[in-house]
């Protein structure tokens, strides 16, 4: 369920490749998309160890199991992006559409946290810092709203930074793998996002331990300001999201 916490193209998540296989006509493949820089460059932020476990193990054990799950229904036939798959879940056969939603929304959101920092400093655009002044009185109310959301996210989730329809922002919270791209199975409200923090255990553990909200505070020296920015003129301007 979408959790509204204050007011304040298309993703291609994964290249997906046909593979011919003697049992049906077209298996969807989705790849694990490699991080757009090294595992030591988030430090001190976030230790190389913490970004090998969360890439390499639990975000690709997700784009396994979401193979695995289309692979076991013949009958359903997709030709596109983990974006357009998890924001149409009533097209996905009940049988599998449960896994689809939990390991398409691990999918996405793991590659969409990634693609959001950057070891390289940025600002925010005049644009997006204008929203920000307007809905949450500046660039500072909109972090220190979405690290409150993030600390009382219960249990694991993920806070998100979003986008309404007349191009104002939007805090919310999600549990689980859930993002604001999935509609009616999480309360969505035709909002897109732009930034997204994680707040599973294991995307701080290992350095943080139970100070979610010391990750939750320290993350913002990593925000890509230019990608967000990027995100949200794709958000008002095209109304598409954008990884």
């Amino acid at each position: 369920m979408l959790s509204i916490l204050a007011t304040a193209a298309a993703f291609p998540a994964l290249r997906a490749v046909s593979a011919q296989t003697p049992k049906k006509e077209k298996t969807m493949q989705y790849t694990l998309t490699p991080l757009d820089y090294g595992r030591k460059a988030l430090e001190p932020w976030i230790d190389a160890e913490t970004v090998g476990y969360h890439h390499d193990k639990h975000q690709a054990a997700y784009v396994a199991n979401l193979n695995a799950a289309l692979d076991s229904e013949p009958s359903f036939k997709y030709d596109g992006d983990v974006c357009g798959l998890i924001s149409d879940l009533e097209s996905v056969p009940e049988k599998i559409r449960t896994a689809v939603r939990n390991n398409g929304g691990g999918v996405w959101n793991h590659e969409f946290y990634w693609k959001g920092l950057s070891p390289k400093k940025s600002e925010p655009s005049a644009a997006l810092e204008n929203a920000a002044k307007k809905s949450f009185g500046g660039v500072d109310g909109l972090k220190k709203l979405m690290s409150e959301a993030s600390v009382k996210q219960f249990g694991s989730g993920w806070a998100w930074l979003i986008v309404n329809p007349d191009g104002s922002l939007k805090i919310a919270s999600t549990p689980n793998q859930d993002n604001p791209l999935m509609g009616a199975y999480v309360g969505a409200c035709g909002c897109i996002p732009i930034l997204t923090i994680d707040v599973w255990e294991h995307a701080y553990y290992l350095k943080y331990k139970n100070l979610r909200a010391e990750y939750a505070k320290n993350i913002w020296n990593l925000v890509d300001w230019k990608r967000v920015s990027e995100r949200y003129e794709s958000a008002v301007d095209a109304k598409k999201p954008l990884v």
